[in-house]
């Protein structure tokens, strides 16, 4: 092999395979910054009192840092203990009591737009250079508004009996803010990325 293909394949970035104990590390830690930031007092939105809160921006940052695999264990893990008891959710609520009221369709959603967000972070990652920030971004609005929003109004047409155009109306003054957390989440993202180029993709040595 020559020196020039042996340099290509040096930088080759590739997917991560197998969970290390610094991954499952990472889980941990960003289970407990989400958890952490469902500490932080929410605002109330309309009579159902869904809370804004900041879960969605460490939602989505578990998911452009972490990846797929990672992002989706690290919320899952958050929401499984709140369901199991902890009183890690907004407002301090916890159990599965949880699921039948109007957040639900949001909580369940959690861990699968960290999910969604870390498979589109890594492939951003390892594919684009130049304006890799604004497809992050589109990729955490993406999430939100597919998956988080989208839960969100089934949850509120499920257990708040809302019919869809009330459940939308419901669920629009979360738009703005949601906005604002991912833009956040991307500049946070993008720090720790430049920092620690091989947190979500790996280069082969």
């Amino acid at each position: 092999m020559s020196q020039t293909n042996a340099a290509t394949v040096q930088h080759k970035p590739t997917s991560r395979k197998r969970w290390t104990a610094t991954d499952l590390g990472l889980i941990a830690v960003f289970a407990a910054l989400v958890a952490a930031s469902a500490i932080v007092p929410g605002i109330p939105v309309g009579a159902l009192g869904v809370p804004i809160t900041l879960v969605t921006l460490t939602v989505m940052l578990s998911g452009l840092v972490l990846g797929a695999g990672r992002g989706f264990a690290a919320v899952g893990l958050y929401v499984l203990l709140g369901l199991a008891g902890l009183p890690i959710f907004s407002g301090g609520r916890s159990g599965l009591g949880i699921l039948a009221t109007a957040s639900a369709g949001y909580i369940i959603a959690f861990p699968l737009a960290a999910a969604a967000t870390g498979y589109l972070a890594a492939v951003i990652i390892r594919r684009t250079v130049k304006f890799r920030a604004l497809w992050l971004f589109a990729a955490t609005m993406v999430s939100s508004i597919v998956i988080i929003h989208g839960l969100g109004v089934v949850g509120m047409m499920v257990n708040a009996k809302l019919d869809f155009s009330k459940a939308v109306l419901a669920d629009l003054p979360f738009v703005p803010g949601d906005i604002l957390k991912n833009v956040l989440a991307v500049i946070i993202a993008m720090a720790i990325h430049k920092a620690f180029p091989d947190v979500l993709v790996r280069r082969v040595k």
